[in-house]
């Protein structure tokens, strides 16, 4: 009794629990990191995120992934107000425990990749409203059109839609429960979703 067995002791609990014990047992979320978020561990996060979280919450993360195509019922938008307003290690707790229809997702990012993805989510967030401002002084900064162009790409990435059948099945959650869907057409059961926003237009 009272021993721990070799390679089982866990000194620093946030990093492990993403919560904070408090007065009276209350846990608590913070919105911080357990370790420096780095350009390394930014890239490490959208490297799994790109695996694990975009089947379900797409590369964006508006939670239209391929396989709300099969018929799956789609996962939380990360750019809604109330994701927007969770502390970090929300996201950390989650792919932890699991959520609602989410399972955890424990066996397949240790605790430190569940915080590099983590912070990821919350640099794809700050990317969605992002200005001119934001943009370090000296950085060059070009129009998402023009780098399209010199990779070869379309100008914008295109709209896609949802099939019928996941409209039909789950109609009322997608237009009333996410904010980022638009309607294609009034007589058409799909729902057109823009991957991205038009680029501003140039100052004259």
């Amino acid at each position: 009794m009272n021993t721990v067995a070799r390679g089982q002791l866990r000194e620093d609990s946030y990093f492990y629990t993403g919560v904070v014990e408090g007065a009276n047992g209350y846990r608590e979320e913070k919105d911080l990191m357990p370790f420096p978020a780095t350009l390394e561990v930014l890239k490490r996060g959208q490297e799994r995120f790109n695996i694990y979280c975009t089947p379900c919450h797409s590369r964006v993360g508006n939670g239209l992934g391929e396989i709300v195509e099969r018929g799956y019922k789609p996962a939380a938008n990360l750019h809604d107000q109330v994701r927007l307003a969770q502390p970090l290690s929300h996201y950390y707790y989650v792919m932890t425990h699991g959520y609602g229809a989410m399972p955890d997702y424990s066996a397949q990012l240790t605790p430190i990749d569940r915080w590099a993805v983590a912070a990821y989510i919350r640099a794809l967030q700050l990317s969605q409203a992002a200005t001119a401002s934001d943009v370090p002084a000296g950085a060059q900064v070009r129009e998402l059109k023009d780098i399209a162009t010199d990779e070869g790409h379309a100008e914008y990435a295109q709209p896609w839609t949802l099939p019928a059948t996941a409209v039909q099945a789950y109609g009322h959650d997608l237009k009333q429960g996410n904010p980022a869907l638009v309607p294609a057409n009034p007589a058409d059961p799909a729902i057109t979703v823009p991957l991205s926003k038009p680029a501003p237009a140039a100052a004259k």
